[in-house]
């Protein structure tokens, strides 16, 4: 398998869920990488990892829908789940002892791409204004203050 390049139609606009996408596209290529080289250790730890930074990213998108009241939210964390199983069953296959790369590889490429461009389309219109709102709001109680505050100690940054 070629490696996963980026393309400029997966942009959702949201610059964080941008970055968190191409961090998952990395790991792919990374999985590929650890293949190639034959490193069945390295291949373990690739497939950790693209387990638990997508099941980051899954918790993060989830919370940006329901926080943006977006009316799909619920069957997409469906989707999400549905393919966390998967990705289970194949760290589970891998763990037993099967070579689990190139079939891996092979739903990654053809359902990140797909999830991004439809799936994850649909909810940006939503998570977007929520977040011109949140972000708009620069009073003192206002949500941009108190992020601010909490996470820098103060009102700028």
């Amino acid at each position: 398998m070629t490696a996963l390049v980026w393309q400029e139609d997966l942009n959702t606009g949201i610059d964080v869920i941008d970055n968190q996408h191409r961090r998952i596209v990395a790991i792919v290529n990374a999985l590929s990488d650890a293949q190639q080289r034959q490193d069945r250790r390295a291949v373990g730890e690739v497939l950790e990892e693209l387990v638990d930074y997508t099941l980051s990213h899954f918790t993060f998108e989830e919370a940006l829908m329901e926080d943006a009241g977006y009316e799909f939210g619920r069957p997409h964390k469906r989707l999400h789940d549905i393919f966390a199983a998967r990705i289970r069953q194949y760290q589970l296959r891998f763990a037993e002892g099967e070579d689990v790369a190139d079939e891996l590889k092979s739903m990654l490429s053809r359902w990140l791409f797909q999830h991004i461009r439809n799936d994850d389309r649909a909810y940006v219109e939503s998570v977007r204004r929520n977040m011109l709102k949140l972000t708009s709001d620069t009073s003192e109680g206002g949500w941009l203050s108190v992020a601010l505050k909490r996470f820098f100690g103060r009102k700028g940054a």
